[in-house]
Parts: C-alpha cells; sequence; structure tokens
C-alpha cells in the first residue's frame, strides 16, 4: 500500500498540479501547440482588478481585455471576449498553466492544446542578430503546394533592431497585429486574438526576397508563401470588388432584430437619412475593428441624419444561436443602431441572391454600403483596414468622413 501512494505522490508532483494556485501577474508566453509540430506563440499579461484576475493579450500595439477569467482551486476558465473561444488548463507548482483553448463552432469544438509560462515577456528568442532589415511593402503570394492556385495579399513590416511588427494587407481586410523578429535571416511572426491565432515563418533570402514561407493558421489549415519587395504594389481597389447591377440601384430588404421584430430599409427611421448598410459576423475579426470605429463614429454623429443597420451573417441558420452570438458581439461594443440576423451563413454560395440581390455578389466580409437621403447605393467597399494597419487605418478613416460630409450635405 506505501509503494502504491509514494508512486501517486511522485506522479502528482511530476503532474506539478496544486490545489490552490491562482494566476501569477504580469507578463505571460503562451503556446498552442498543434499536431504537427507547429507552435504558435503569443504573449499576455495578467493584472489584478479589485482581488479577481484579467488578461490582457498582447499583439504589437493591442491591448485585448479579456476580463471571464475564473479560477477554482487548480483549474483556470477563461473565455475570450469574442469570437466563442475558451481556454480551460491546469496551473502547476510552478505557476505555469496547461490545457486546451476550445473554439465553438457551429456544429461541433474543436481544441488545441495550450500551455503557458509566467514571467516570460518575449515572443520569440533571438539566437542571432537580425542580417536582413524586412521593413517595406512585400507582394505575397500563398498557395496549398507549388504549382496550385494562389492568394494574394501585400505584407507591411516595420523592423528595428530584431523586433518586426506589421500586417498582410487584402482585398478583404487585414491580418491585424501581427508581432516578431527577424532572428538570423529567418523572419518568425505570429497573432492571437481568440479567432485568427496565426504563425509565419520565412528565409529572408536578401533585401528584396523572402523564401521558404509557412503560414500556420489555427488549429489545422497550413499553406506556403514567398513574397518579393515592391513599394509600388497595389491590391485591387475596394469600392470595385462589389458593385450594384445597375447604377443608382435601391436596396430592399427585411430581417428580424435582436428582438425578433421584423426590420426593413424601407422603415421609416431610414428615410431622407444617408444610411450605412454593415455587412458582418460575429466570428469575423475585421467585423470586429470596423464595428468599434463605427459604434463609436454613430454615437457622435447620428443627430446629423445619418443611420446604420448591421446585417449579420452568422455560422448557422438557427436563429436563436446566430442572435446569442450576434447579441454579444453588439454588447462587447455597445452597439446601439439595428442589428439583423439575416438567417444565412457566410458560407452559402446564394449569400447575395438571398439576401441583396442588388449586388453583383459579396467578396469578403466586412462589406459596407452607402446610400444617400434619396436610398441609393452610392458606394460598396469591400474588407476594412483596420487599427494594425497604421497608415492605412488613418486614410481610411479621412476616405470614410470625406463620403459621409458628402452624403449629410
Amino acid at each position: 500500500m506505501k509503494r502504491i501512494l509514494l508512486i501517486a505522490v511522485t506522479a502528482l508532483a511530476a503532474c506539478g498540479t496544486t490545489q490552490q494556485a491562482g494566476l501569477k501577474t504580469g507578463p505571460w508566453q503562451a503556446q498552442l501547440k498543434r499536431q504537427d509540430g507547429g507552435q504558435i506563440i503569443f504573449n499576455f499579461d495578467v493584472a489584478d482588478s479589485a482581488g479577481a484576475p484579467v488578461l490582457y493579450v498582447t499583439n504589437a500595439g493591442e491591448r485585448m481585455k479579456v476580463d471571464e477569467v475564473k479560477v477554482e482551486g487548480d483549474s483556470v476558465f477563461i473565455r475570450m471576449p469574442f469570437f466563442d473561444s475558451e481556454f480551460k488548463a491546469a496551473v502547476y507548482l510552478n505557476g505555469s498553466l496547461q490545457g486546451k483553448w476550445i473554439r465553438h463552432l457551429a456544429d461541433k469544438d474543436v481544441d488545441i492544446d495550450f500551455y503557458a509560462q509566467p514571467g516570460k515577456s518575449e515572443r520569440f528568442a533571438v539566437s542571432k542578430p537580425a542580417t536582413r532589415n524586412v521593413t517595406g511593402r512585400w507582394p505575397t503570394w500563398f498557395y496549398d503546394a507549388p504549382g496550385k492556385d494562389s492568394s494574394f495579399a501585400i505584407g507591411e513590416f516595420v523592423q528595428t533592431g530584431s523586433q518586426v511588427t506589421g500586417t498582410f494587407l487584402t482585398t478583404s481586410g487585414d491580418y491585424r497585429y501581427l508581432q516578431g523578429v527577424v532572428d538570423g535571416d529567418t523572419l518568425k511572426l505570429s497573432t492571437f486574438d481568440g479567432s485568427h491565432a496565426y504563425l509565419f515563418t520565412a528565409i529572408v533570402e536578401n533585401d528584396s526576397t523572402l523564401t521558404n514561407g509557412t503560414f500556420l493558421a489555427g488549429i489545422t489549415a497550413k499553406q506556403q508563401f514567398s513574397a518579393r519587395k515592391d513599394s509600388s504594389a497595389r491590391l485591387q481597389d475596394a469600392t470595385t470588388l462589389n458593385t450594384v447591377k445597375e447604377p443608382g440601384a435601391t436596396l430592399d430588404f427585411k430581417f428580424p432584430d435582436l428582438s425578433g421584430k421584423p426590420v426593413s430599409i424601407k422603415d421609416e427611421r431610414f428615410k431622407n437619412k444617408a444610411v450605412i448598410v454593415q455587412i458582418s459576423g460575429s466570428w469575423c475579426p475585421n467585423c470586429m475593428d470596423e464595428t468599434a470605429y463605427l459604434s463609436d463614429w454613430y454615437k457622435k454623429n447620428k443627430d446629423r441624419g445619418v443611420e446604420i443597420v448591421m446585417l449579420t451573417y452568422e455560422r448557422t441558420t438557427d436563429f436563436e444561436k446566430s442572435k446569442k452570438a450576434a447579441a454579444g458581439f453588439a454588447k462587447k461594443f455597445d452597439v446601439t443602431y439595428p442589428v439583423l440576423i439575416t438567417g444565412v451563413t457566410p458560407a452559402d454560395p446564394q449569400k447575395t441572391e438571398k439576401t441583396l440581390p442588388q449586388l453583383t455578389g459579396l467578396k469578403g466580409f466586412p462589406t459596407t454600403i452607402y446610400l444617400d437621403r434619396s436610398g441609393k447605393v452610392v458606394e460598396v467597399h469591400t474588407g476594412f483596414n483596420g487599427p494594425g494597419t497604421g497608415a492605412h487605418y488613418e486614410e481610411y478613416k479621412k476616405e470614410f468622413n470625406t463620403l459621409m460630409d458628402r452624403l449629410l450635405q
């Protein structure tokens, strides 16, 4: 019996758990450990708020507050504020966490191993001084395998010493805040926000070439990429990707709001006003950035004769499930304009025909439709350049306000 008890105690010590642990305040380094051996690294800070732990997930210039943190004995439960994902982990004697990151999808849950170490502020270790500087604009091609169809993006990076920040721009938005290093001749960038869980690695072959690029996304997705520096590279104009089928067309839709009440674009509240129709979804990180901006802008400008209405395309056609996801999303950003449930998923190939047949086709989320006071569509803008894009975000705000000033005259 004593030998069995000794084995049990030894096993518990090896496991390292404790009955009452808590979370150490200060910086942490976290890893999502994929089955293919890839490790997506990110950072967070833990602070004390009136005796309760609060997390701040950090990516370059972003600090995402996570205040749904529960510590029970040797267990920690962390629910991310967006995108319906959470962490369940055990606290070890050395203060580290080990458990699972769980994503709740429309029809199933998926998870990946999670590990976090306190007192470690670095994202990637740097073993060698950087041999190249990747500051600049990088047209990039992502592909599943050589010779297969590719997708295009433009990487924009700023490097100081070995430290790098930046993002990738696409026609449907950006990859938000990326942070990492150049270690010798190797570029490493990552981000995590509860939906995006990305790791980019590549060899900086020379001042204008990235080779052997690998892009790990989430739990299983993987692509290759290559890039060439070119300051003149441009994406297609975001206002040409999706347009109305006929110039001067008006929209005609009716969907239930979060209380189930039908709301139509023909309703009295929208008449003789400039209207912004926001095509969105609670699962969409770029939609999160756009909603943060528009919600604040609306509060400051609604008395000028403008309305905003959000059409959500959730990952399920079930109204109650969609309502729950969209309501949580709207609450986080204090959205005070109507949020409507289309009942159509973003993966539905007929989503445009079922919801906005006046358009040539929804090409990405978010998409923003601008209507003048007579109800005519004056512009359809695909994608959103969020705060992680720096100067592009500032340019967006300038162009947005110029357009709205014109529509509100």
